[in-house]
């Protein structure tokens, strides 16, 4: 059987077996009501406890641009706001409760991160070791996919809203929460999910060493990219971005290995290209992330793309880009998709833990959650200098 069937069984036959409490709690969250509308508030959040569980002691939070997108539009992609849900899955803490099954493996103040999403274990995708694809995975602030998840299964146990982990503590499977290495902060451990984003992006590119790289977006997810990619054998990596101070941060990054390229119209769209071809013996990059979630971004992926190089879109576009066939024929390029990540925490945490990554570049912005609200309404409107901010609930 392999480690993740083990990890999954283990989680799952308990569980369905035996809710050892059923918890409705008041509890101070950042909610989001409806589109544009977030507020710090009592909420009763109800969630069950069982032998396979952990109580957690919420310490930090990043805020994310999936969680912009919902307060701004109320949806992503197939994921509708439809009912108040509480936001954030990016998120560290420390362990105040522990289930029966998990005293081998955790203590009460242990240190963690969490992976937000919890599969159905029983699902074909989720036993294919695709469990990221699983049409019922409970996602932290995200909508629940399919609408049976609001009414609850078979065992009565309700997924809520897909609430979110902005309130003072959470309910969470031990499968899916990790212990922090002592180097480690509560600040980086919120950042293990992107950077999890990351590191499965990379992973699907089969990096060589030596291979050239272009990351498309210089945000959080594009920075984090660019690092993984470098820590997996890339020789250079080009950053772009409409920002000439996040291209700047970018270059930060690895001094000399990373050059940031300035895009935003067709003029300078054709000078990246040129300075990528420049720097590659006229041949172009051997791998292309897509990160940015602008189709623009994603249709000039093609252009900066070498002979049977690889494309990667991990960003989530409002509107479908219209790719170049010809220069998909043509070059051979492969194209892969992204979704969120599987199987890659344990590796994420060991690259932090080796010191090759250096998070406080990226984190520029730190707020308290009591200023929760504020701290959102100032990403909406980010100064270009801005990369991650992140929400300190308790050291």
């Amino acid at each position: 059987m392999s480690s993740l069937l083990r990890r999954l069984s283990s989680a799952y036959t308990p569980l369905r077996a035996v809710i050892t409490a059923q918890r409705t709690a008041m509890t101070q969250a950042l909610v989001l009501n409806k589109v544009k509308d977030i507020e710090l508030k009592d909420i009763d959040v109800e969630e069950p406890f069982t032998a396979d569980d952990l109580r957690i002691d919420i310490c930090t939070v990043g805020i994310c641009g999936s969680d912009l997108h919902y307060y701004q539009h109320g949806d992503l992609g197939p994921f509708h706001l439809k009912e108040p849900m509480i936001l954030g899955h990016e998120a560290s803490g420390v362990v105040t409760e522990v289930g029966a099954n998990l005293a081998d493996r955790f203590k009460i103040g242990d240190r963690v991160c969490m992976e937000p999403g919890v599969p159905d274990f029983t699902s074909r995708e989720t036993l294919k070791g695709m469990y990221n694809l699983d049409k019922k995975l409970r996602f932290w602030a995200t909508p629940p996919y399919a609408k049976n998840l609001l009414d609850g299964d078979e065992d009565g146990r309700p997924w809520a809203a897909g609430h979110g982990c902005l309130r003072p503590s959470v309910v969470h499977p031990g499968s899916f929460t990790f212990k922090l290495p002592d180097s480690v902060s509560f600040a980086w451990g919120a950042m293990v999910e992107p950077l999890a984003v990351a590191m499965h992006s990379c992973t699907k590119a089969a990096i060589k060493p030596g291979d050239t790289a272009v990351v498309c977006g210089a945000g959080p997810i594009g920075m984090l990219t660019t690092m993984v990619a470098l820590a997996s054998g890339c020789s250079h990596v080009y950053v772009t971005d409409v920002s000439e101070a996040k291209c700047r941060i970018a270059e930060t990054l690895a001094p000399g290995a990373v050059t940031g390229l300035v895009v935003g119209d067709s003029e300078k769209e054709a000078a990246a290209v040129k300075a990528v071809h420049a720097g590659t013996d006229e041949w172009g990059a051997n791998v292309v992330f897509e990160c940015a979630g602008n189709h623009k971004a994603a249709e000039l992926t093609t252009k900066f793309a070498g002979c049977g190089g690889r494309v990667l879109l991990v960003g989530c576009p409002h509107q479908n880009p219209a790719l170049d066939i010809g220069d998909l024929q043509t070059k051979e390029l492969s194209i892969q998709g992204v979704f969120r990540y599987a199987n890659v925490y344990p590796q994420a945490l060991a690259l932090l833990a080796s010191g090759k990554l250096n998070l406080d570049l990226i984190i520029t912005n730190k707020f308290e959650f009591k200023d929760a609200v504020e701290a959102f309404d100032f990403m909406v409107q980010a100064p270009d200098d801005t990369v991650k901010s992140v929400i300190h609930l308790k050291e």
